[in-house]
């Protein structure tokens, strides 16, 4: 978490609930010291540039809050550099209501929402207003070609923090130009005139539909299930897994276990994440390509034998790739029942593996991370995570087969007791 964001933020009543109600601590790291140079990186910048609407809080003189849609053709909000960004001001709205509160006070604080890749940014910034007549070159930036009603002022904001926000409880949803855009991708995909398309996959007595996707890395794409008919979903434990029917691309049907990523404090929903293994056998690129919205799915209730100890015992968690999933369930089950863990994650480069932004988010004082192949890489040490883990800790690991040897014959070495390491691989 940048300390921009927590100094703006974490104001001494915001601190007092986080006391309150026990996430102080967690937060507390991302305080001292200066606050980092603020610079919108190329995600940002990227995400920025797809948007055609976002919403915008001002302050009035008398300190209410005004919260305002502003909305245009797609990049109407346009990054001038790493810390500016400016969008026009079209003629129509008369009550002048944000524009008259930045003469008091300029902080603006905006919200971009991608309800299809339900993702969200927060940015806090100071506008200012321009003209035709004061900046006439700056203004001409921020114009629209293709869009046609009259530019009346520039609003230009200079950025002070911004944040991604949790995904969590973002209902996907698609303005026309998207729907349009995925019937004419279904449309285009060929379908094999001599044999039906199944309605649905699998024959489990547990019926979902896919209700969300979100492509996490090149390789890793996340999918949200919910019950086909809006009901509540079977509970389980943190560490559960769900087995999943997949069509491969000669017809035939066969089946792959995924680990539920989420805690399981949502009754309407299961998530996996799924990495496409490009020289598999072929179930993680056949599911790639033929899970789509709305397809339909037959399955049993979750499943677990790897499961998270229910006592207030503390946790080592040990991820390596896409063995992160079901770690990332328990490290959110011990976090909300208040219990001590550390998160050790390791793997190529920050954009290859899953949810590094969103644990970095949710557990600033609690992960570390280690990556290979970087400018300056990292080294996960194995031998002196064990030597220092305490006597009661419960060691959870899973990823790929030499992470999981690594541990365990470490563990042997160092007298930690078989039964306090758990653990499950993704072969």
């Amino acid at each position: 978490m940048a300390r921009a964001f927590a100094k703006i933020s974490f104001t001494p009543d915001v601190q007092a609930v986080q006391t309150e109600m026990g996430s102080r601590t967690a937060y507390r790291a991302a305080e001292p010291g200066e606050a980092e140079e603020v610079v919108l990186g190329g995600a940002e910048q990227t995400f920025i540039a797809e948007r055609d609407s976002f919403y915008q809080a001002t302050v009035s003189q008398t300190g209410w809050p005004y919260v305002q849609h502003r909305g245009g053709p797609v990049g109407f909000l346009k990054v001038l550099d790493d810390r500016t960004l400016g969008y026009a001001d079209f003629s129509g709205n008369r009550q002048y209501i944000s524009v008259g509160n930045l003469r008091g006070d300029d902080r603006v604080s905006l919200l971009l929402m991608d309800y299809p890749q339900r993702r969200r940014l927060k940015i806090w910034g100071r506008a200012r207003a321009v003209d035709e007549r004061t900046e006439p070159a700056l203004l001409a930036k921020l114009e629209s070609p293709d869009f046609r009603a009259p530019v009346e002022r520039g609003i230009v904001i200079r950025v002070e923090a911004f944040d991604w926000n949790c995904p969590k409880y973002i209902t996907p949803r698609y303005s026309q130009r998207e729907v349009e855009a995925l019937i004419e991708q279904a449309r285009r995909q060929p379908v094999a005139v001599d044999k039906p398309v199944p309605r649905s996959l699998g024959t489990g007595a547990l019926p979902l539909t896919i209700t969300g996707i979100r492509q996490l890395t090149p390789r890793i794409r996340a999918y949200e299930l919910r019950h086909a008919d809006g009901e509540p979903l079977p509970g389980y434990r943190a560490g559960a897994h769900i087995r999943v029917p997949i069509e491969l691309t000669n017809g035939d049907i066969t089946s792959r276990a995924y680990s539920l990523t989420d805690a399981p404090d949502d009754p309407d929903c299961y998530r996996i994440a799924v990495l496409r293994v490009d020289a598999g056998e072929g179930g993680s690129s056949a599911l790639h390509a033929g899970w789509q919205l709305g397809t339909r799915l037959n399955l049993d209730p979750p499943d677990n034998y790897f499961p998270l100890h229910d006592d207030d015992s503390p946790a080592l968690l040990i991820a390596g790739g896409i063995g992160v999933t079901p770690l990332k369930a328990m490290a959110e089950a011990l976090a909300a029942r208040g219990a001590d863990f550390q998160l050790h994650y390791t793997g190529r480069a920050p954009q290859e593996i899953a949810f590094v932004k969103d644990l970095r988010r949710q557990f600033p004082n609690r992960c570390r991370f280690y990556f290979s192949q970087v400018q300056n890489p990292t080294r996960l040490d194995v031998s002196a995570l064990l030597a220092n883990v305490s006597a009661d800790a419960v060691i959870y690991v899973c990823g790929p087969t030499r992470l999981i040897d690594a541990v365990r014959q470490t563990a042997r070495q160092l007298g930690i007791a078989e039964q306090r390491v758990q653990f499950e691989s993704f072969t």
